[in-house]
């Protein structure tokens, strides 16, 4: 068992609501300067894949900047790391700040790497004076290896709040297609792993390059809320309207929901605890769905 000394009153903070993630190059001015007025609940300053090698110092010197521009409407502020030693260390030098509310780790396949890098932002928050633990920890899984260790990841510290499946590095971590057969069942384990945890399951089955296909996204993200994801991460703008829509509540799902609570209140006054409402059972666990979707409305 992994032990850590972080405490964990430094990091009782509630679980955000993301709906949608949007990743923005943190080299490209023009797309940093945009990405506020997109909608997206968080915002993710890349440093690590769209960013070429030989431009990945600039956008380091350019965060602080890039991150009071993508929050100026409220979005949350995420910062992705690269893997190799070298280059992580040069990004949390750069990314340990106040304004950033999570660092993403990209193929996390252990409970031992998200202890390290935990360590090294505590180090780096007590340095700067910053509070401790209030930059949580996105995991993004990429390789097969991962699968076996998502229990641990989750529950790897304190800081971590979400977990999402890579889709397009899985695929070809496996050498296979990014097609719903192959991509269900690792979406399920994340999610699972993540929903055991506490933490926020991130993603849809299916790859995250096809943003054309609008009607098809919209499919995916749908079928992604029944199944009990919370919001899912976009490489493009025209992603997060989809999302955000997906990951919030129908009128008709409010409707039910608000219908549930009345007929719950008026059966506890007459000592019952499941009761029929327009033809279906309703008992706890059905009770307990409805008073989360008007949370989740609440929260839009």
């Amino acid at each position: 068992m992994i032990k850590h000394t972080f405490p964990a009153t430094e990091n009782a903070m509630s679980v955000p609501r993301w709906r949608s993630l949007l990743f923005v190059p943190a080299h490209v001015p023009r797309f940093v300067e945009d990405a506020h007025e997109r909608g997206a609940d968080g915002v993710i300053l890349d440093l690590e894949d769209s960013v070429p090698q030989d431009q990945k110092g600039g956008a380091r010197r350019q965060l602080p900047e890039a991150v009071a521009k993508v929050a100026r409407k409220g979005a949350a502020v995420l910062v992705r790391v690269n893997r190799g030693l070298r280059a992580l260390a040069a990004d949390l030098d750069a990314a340990v700040m106040a304004g950033v509310d999570a660092l993403v780790l990209p193929k996390t396949d252990s409970a031992e790497w998200v202890l390290e890098i935990a360590n090294a932002v505590s180090e780096l928050e007590r340095e700067r004076n910053l509070p401790l633990g209030r930059i949580r920890f996105l995991a993004q899984i990429e390789t097969p290896g991962a699968l076996q260790n998502l229990a641990a990841i989750a529950s790897a510290h304190p800081r971590m709040v979400a977990m999402a499946l890579g889709p397009e590095d899985f695929t070809a971590a496996v050498g296979g297609a990014p097609e719903f057969d192959l991509l269900l069942t690792p979406n399920l384990s994340v999610l699972f792993a993540a929903r055991a945890a506490g933490l926020l399951p991130l993603g849809f089955v299916g790859s995250i390059g096809e943003f054309s296909d609008t009607h098809k996204l919209c499919e995916a993200a749908a079928h992604a809320r029944r199944l009990g994801f919370a919001g899912a991460l976009a490489i493009h703008p025209t992603q997060v309207a989809i999302f955000n829509e997906a990951f919030s509540p129908s009128a008709g799902e409010l409707e039910w929901a608000r219908s549930v609570v009345a007929a719950d209140n008026d059966a506890a006054t007459r000592g019952l605890s499941a009761f029929s409402l327009n033809g279906k059972m309703v008992d706890p666990p059905v009770v307990r769905r409805a008073h989360e979707i008007l949370a989740l409305a609440s929260n839009n």
